[in-house]
Parts: structure tokens; C-alpha cells; sequence
């Protein structure tokens, strides 16, 4: 009866396990970069019951100053109920302060490819993933907005949807801030180089009916007229975009609230 007992507890113990929402940190090595970037991920309840079932993924870019811990420790502590409730795995790699771009003056910040190639290629290898474009989206906030929208215009191919919230669409107005000259060079010098690495500058790459945009900014926020800037631009362009503008700082408790409308905009996409 005991041996019975102990087989059934053992039993429960590995199915609660499973209905369990993971999150897991991970080095994950960059070949281009020659180094490990941690990278949270974090999978729905019920992810190891139904071993067929394929999961959408949302990639979320931290902003300067922050790192892989920033979303699910400060920005959204809910990321693991959220996962669940909307059937998603979330990947939260550490962006460094490096814009999401391959830097053209230092081959130790590569990180344009390092998420839309080597990061998307791991995840799709080792978790349960819908390995095309329609199943998968990028965004994040500050830098990791900049980075959001960067990656999903230049990358149509892996992300089919993005987003930006309180992003740095526009670097220019800001050459001597958040590092951005330790990537691109002094900008006084290098303004070619500049203009091609602002997110406002890429909108003619963008096809008919190939990505789900979405950005917002707050009204109180440094970036608010540059998001502005984008969304007027994206209009005369007749590019569809969701755009919001809200009462809102840059910080925190703004990206909290701005997350949920962004992740219910990616479900629909998903869902479509």
C-alpha cells in the first residue's frame, strides 16, 4: 500500500510540474558575438502536457539601463500568469545597451543578429515554437522599443508583428545620450550612419499587408514627439499602425499598463 501511495504522489508531483508555468534563465551563445547573453523564458502552464501543441512567441526588448530580469522583476511581475492566460511563450534576452543593432564599429555588439537569427534560431530548436513569421512577435520599451520596431521592419521574414512602447524611434535629437556614439560613432561625423540606423528612416522597406504594427507613447515622455514624428509619417505613408497616446512618464508604471494592450494586440494577430 505504501509502494501504491508513494507511486501516486510521485505521480502528482511530476503533473502539477507540468501545469506549471516555467521560467527558466539561459546562456545562450552568440557565435557572431563570440560570447553567452542571458535570456529569460518563460513558458505557459500546461507547456510539457500536450507534446504536439506549438506555441506564438513574444520577444521583449528591455530598455537602456536594464537587462533580461528587467521585464519579469520590475516592468510585469505577471509575465508567468500572462504566458499562460494567453497560451505564449515570452523571451526576455539581456539587450547590453546596444540598441538591437549590429554595430558597424564594434564586432562585440551584434545584437540585430544575434536576436533575429541566432536567439529566434535557439528558441525554435529547443522549446515547442510556431517556427514562421505568424508566430512570432517583437517589442519593447525605450531602447527595447527602438529595438522592437528595428528588428520587426527589417526582419519581416521572422517577425510577422511588432511593437514599440515609449521607443526611441528617432535617435537624432538625442547624439549624446544612452551610448548610442559607442555603437555608431560620434554623431557630428557619422550623420550617414545615423540616419541609417533610426527607425523613423526605415518605413519604405515596408511591403503591403506583411507586418501587425503597434507603438505608443506617453504624453509626458521624452520620446513622446519623435513617436509623434513616426505615427504623422506613417500616415502619409498610408502604412497601417496602431498607435496610442495616453497620459503617461517613461517608466515603469507606463510600460506595465502599455504591455497588456500590446499583448492582447500580438493574441489577435496570433489568433487571426
Amino acid at each position: 500500500m505504501r509502494k501504491e501511495v508513494l507511486l501516486i504522489l510521485a505521480y502528482l508531483f511530476i503533473l502539477i510540474f507540468r501545469m506549471s508555468a516555467q521560467v527558466a534563465e539561459k546562456d545562450i551563445y552568440s557565435t557572431k558575438m563570440r560570447r553567452y547573453i542571458k535570456t529569460v523564458v518563460i513558458l505557459p502552464k500546461g507547456y510539457n502536457a500536450d507534446l504536439d501543441k506549438k506555441y506564438p512567441v513574444v520577444y521583449l526588448l528591455n530598455g537602456y539601463g536594464g537587462n533580461h530580469l528587467t521585464f519579469i522583476n520590475n516592468v510585469k511581475k505577471t509575465l508567468a500568469e500572462d504566458a499562460t492566460k494567453l497560451n505564449m511563450i515570452f523571451v526576455c534576452p539581456d539587450g547590453q545597451n546596444s540598441w538591437y543593432w549590429d554595430s558597424p564599429i564594434d564586432p562585440s555588439f551584434q545584437f540585430e543578429t544575434f536576436v533575429s537569427s541566432e536567439l529566434v534560431n535557439y528558441i525554435d530548436t529547443n522549446y515547442k515554437t510556431k517556427r514562421e513569421a505568424n508566430g512570432r512577435a517583437i517589442t519593447g520599451f525605450s531602447m527595447g522599443g527602438h529595438g522592437g520596431l528595428w528588428l520587426g521592419i527589417n526582419h519581416p521574414d521572422i517577425f510577422g508583428a511588432c511593437g514599440s512602447m515609449s521607443g526611441g524611434v528617432d535617435i537624432r535629437p538625442f547624439p549624446n545620450n544612452w551610448d548610442m556614439k559607442k555603437r555608431l560613432g560620434e554623431y557630428a561625423t557619422n550623420k550617414r550612419v545615423w540616419d541609417k540606423h533610426t527607425v523613423i528612416n526605415q518605413l519604405d522597406k515596408i511591403k503591403p499587408n506583411t507586418l501587425a504594427i503597434i507603438f505608443d507613447c506617453g504624453t509626458e515622455d521624452f520620446f513622446f514627439q519623435v513617436n509623434e514624428n513616426l505615427h504623422a509619417k506613417m500616415l502619409e505613408k498610408k502604412i497601417p499602425h496602431d498607435y496610442t497616446v495616453r497620459p503617461g512618464k517613461h517608466d515603469g508604471a507606463y510600460w506595465n499598463n502599455a504591455l497588456d494592450y500590446q499583448l492582447l494586440f500580438f493574441y489577435k494577430f496570433f489568433n487571426k
